[in-house]
């Protein structure tokens, strides 16, 4: 049964407090289906597309989130067998509040055996005055497949960017695969030196963990002048890159992304 929760309101000083929850399951014919859909405030889930081996899930935004003092968690499993595609239909801006509160997007992803989940939002924006920490958590079976891509653009045109805080944990088999907490904005030392963005404003990371990369690693190397792919320390390769916008940052993660799901096909 797909459900669809009442939207809060934003309460004052106090922010939104809203989850949504996305749970996709076989559905004994050989497609997936999508058993709990569920949303609330600014999460609007919708199926996209024919039902089929994938379900497709697109969030919408329904009202303007995440602003200071909101709690939002958003949460996505895929159980044993099933294969989950999900995007977004915009960017999401993290605005500031009315009492400078920070706010708080966490988003827990369970994928387990045999499983497939690929998680491709659009850009995160950190505007002027904003305030956010985002917390993403990552539980894969030993046999899980993930395709997880984070992109970060720091300022809207011509404004400096708000403080964004970024952690992105992965665990597989109930062991650490990959854990790494990004830091920008006003208070933030040398976020903006050549040691970090060296003057760029977009950042993102594309991680892709298959068993084949158990039997065929990729090798380490330069992707342009600004990126870098780099096999981890179990069956998976995560590719980092810093560009100038979010157009150009889209290009070679979308690029890398392409040679990766080729050479995967080609194991």
């Amino acid at each position: 049964m797909t459900v669809t929760a009442p939207a809060p309101e934003h309460g004052g000083a106090t922010g939104v407090r809203a989850r949504a929850r996305i749970v996709a399951a076989p559905d004994g014919r050989g497609g997936t289906a999508l058993p709990v859909l569920t949303g609330e405030g600014p999460f609007a889930l919708r199926r996209v597309g024919v039902r089929g081996p994938v379900a497709r899930v697109a969030l919408v935004g329904a009202m303007s989130a995440p602003l200071g003092g909101d709690r939002l968690t958003l949460s996505a499993t895929a159980e044993d067998g099933a294969a989950l595609s999900f995007s977004t239909t915009a960017a999401t801006i993290a605005l500031p509040g009315r009492d400078g509160a920070p706010a708080t997007y966490d988003t827990d992803l369970t994928v387990g055996t045999g499983a497939a989940l690929r998680w491709l939002p659009e850009p995160l924006i950190s505007a002027r005055g904003g305030d956010l920490r985002m917390r993403t958590r990552v539980e894969l079976a030993p046999a899980a497949r993930l395709v997880l891509r984070e992109e970060q653009v720091l300022g809207r045109t011509g404004e400096d960017p708000g403080r964004l805080v970024s952690r992105l944990t992965v665990r597989r088999a109930g062991r650490p695969l990959f854990d790494q907490e990004l830091r920008y904005g006003p208070g933030v030392p040398g976020w903006d030196g050549g040691a970090v963005l060296g003057g760029h404003r977009a950042v993102g990371q594309l991680l892709v963990v298959d068993p084949a990369f158990a039997d065929r690693p990729v090798a380490p190397r330069a992707l342009g002048g600004n990126a870098v792919l780099t096999p981890l320390a179990g069956p998976a390769a995560v590719v980092s890159a810093v560009a100038p916008d979010a157009l150009n940052l889209r290009k070679v993660l979308d690029s890398a992304l392409f040679d990766l799901d080729a050479a995967l096909d080609a194991a």
